[in-house]
């Protein structure tokens, strides 16, 4: 567990060998998960022409995690969480159902070139709980996450749009938020832009962070800190996944406020 609180802290993300507790509740949940794409209410989330369900708080999970006959989310991962992350007794948000599939990205109807080639040529990479706002889409803190846990609920091959991060790119982010805002009061943190000071920190991260690609198998799991840019990758030719495509559930609960979000390790 040590050596994850390292590479977590140092780099921003550890994965977790394939661990039976949370083997159940992925075999439990798998078909909670594959039923948000028939469900009218989350049609909205099916996008770059069929080529990614965004399924953003899609699955029907309860506070602990559990959905259908899973029980509550359990094994070495949610144990790192409570112990070297020190978070515990918070309500598990709902989950993302990601789902890829050939040909991601394709383009979207109203998209820039700009955009989409960002998309391409980045891998979407962003900071979680940005968000844009208006018709310039400018940026604003508005949600406090904890972490990214990323579990995989099928097979698919490493080249089938994995999940990417820049290692160290979290202290980056830190280090400039924590310039915007030292001095002001954190209630008030949401109201500013950070749309230039955020690219500006992207930009550094890009040219001093390495590129990780991250693939992991159902049972096994990662994390990301709440901080680090992260993205995910073009599907590549010759890639491989059944007809599920490459799903992975993610969870992203608010543990804490602002300063917890800036602040904490």
């Amino acid at each position: 567990m040590r050596n994850h609180a390292k590479q977590f802290f140092d780099r921003g993300w550890c994965r977790f060998a394939a661990d039976p507790e949370l083997q159940r509740w992925v075999g439990a949940a798998l078909e909670h998960a594959r039923a948000t794409l028939a469900d009218p209410r989350q049609s909205n989330w099916l996008r770059y022409q069929g080529t990614w369900f965004a399924g953003v708080n899609a699955l029907p999970n309860d506070d602990d995690g559990a959905v259908g006959e899973s029980g509550p989310l359990r094994g070495e991962a949610i144990n790192f969480i409570n112990d070297e992350l020190g978070l515990s007794g918070f309500a598990w948000d709902l989950a993302q159902v990601s789902i890829c599939y050939p040909g991601y990205p394709m383009p979207m109807d109203g998209e820039s070139p700009g955009r989409a080639a960002y998309r391409r040529e980045r891998d979407a990479a962003h900071v979680d709980g940005l968000l844009p706002e208006g018709p310039a889409r400018r940026r604003h803190l508005r949600e406090y996450h904890g972490f990214i846990l990323g579990i995989p609920m099928v097979e698919f091959d490493a080249d089938a749009s994995p999940f990417v991060v820049w290692e160290g790119s979290h202290e980056i982010m830190r280090k400039a938020f924590r310039r915007r805002f030292d001095g002001l009061p954190p209630g008030l943190w949401g109201e500013e832009d950070i749309t230039d000071i955020y690219h500006a920190a992207r930009e550094q991260a890009f040219a001093e962070c390495r590129r990780v690609e991250i693939h992991a198998r159902p049972g096994e799991a990662f994390i990301a800190h709440r901080l680090v840019l992260h993205g995910m990758a073009p599907w590549r030719d010759g890639a491989v996944a059944g007809a599920d495509g490459r799903m992975i559930c993610y969870f992203r609960p608010a543990t804490f406020g602002p300063c917890g979000w800036l602040y904490d390790p």
